[in-house]
């Protein structure tokens, strides 16, 4: 019986890492629809997200139902409180890969990006595919270096996403209204994507500590005991 119960939690944390990356080839598809105007990839983007709810509820599904049956103590349950959480984060992000793409798909065939933000959107996209990946890594791994890595690029998404603000608050900026909504919204998108992945790695943190308040600095702290340990 103990066997099943320890296989029916291994099976919730492969299905972690299958939602993760399915959100990974959404934000890189719909941060490359956004700019290049690929209607056709946006289109990809909006329709597949339906998957990554589906798998999410699924999760949570049967993480309720461990619950019940077997009530989890100690690791176990944090096991399954951690994946209750992580597939609702996972869930959000895939939303905002779908707000990105629809905003290529709204503007479609003008360029939904304006005038000289492109190289920073462009940068924007690169760090949340990167975050994407590392975090299916740090799901797949449990290896908090990846949660580390995660942080520190969610520092640099932080600063674009604010260096949009300066650009279309400035005396400088010729936009238009349409093309300041776009700006905004989307560097919103990109930086609530980044921040999501961030509280995954704090919940994996969690499941590693059994610290529930984890703060962005506690995750150094975290990596640097889990290498100790390792030594």
């Amino acid at each position: 019986m103990r066997e099943v119960f320890h296989q029916s939690l291994e099976d919730l944390q492969s299905r972690l890492v299958e939602i993760a990356d399915l959100v990974t080839v959404s934000i890189d598809k719909a941060t490359r629809a956004f700019a290049t105007s690929d209607v056709a990839l946006a289109e990809e983007v909006i329709a597949d997200d339906a998957k990554i709810d589906e798998l999410a509820v699924a999760l949570d599904e049967q993480a309720i139902e461990i619950l019940a049956r077997q009530q989890p103590v100690a690791r176990d349950l944090r096991i399954v409180v951690t994946a209750l959480r992580v597939s609702a984060s996972l869930e959000r992000m895939g939303d905002m890969s779908e707000h990105i793409a629809q905003l290529a798909r709204l503007r479609f065939p003008e360029r939904a990006i304006p005038k000289g933000l492109k190289g920073t959107f462009v940068r924007m996209g690169e760090l949340d595919v990167e975050i994407s990946r590392t975090l299916a890594e740090l799901l797949r791994t449990q290896d908090l270096k990846f949660a580390d890595q995660i942080r520190n690029a969610d520092d640099d998404v932080d600063e674009l996403h604010a260096s949009v603000f300066e650009k279309v608050l400035s005396d400088n900026w010729k936009g238009e209204a349409v093309a300041t909504v776009d700006a905004t919204l989307a560097s919103r998108y990109h930086e609530r994507f980044a921040d999501h992945a961030v509280a995954v790695a704090k919940k994996v943190v969690y499941l590693a500590t059994g610290d529930w308040h984890v703060e962005e600095e506690d995750i150094a702290l975290a990596v640097e005991q889990q290498e100790l340990g390792h030594a």
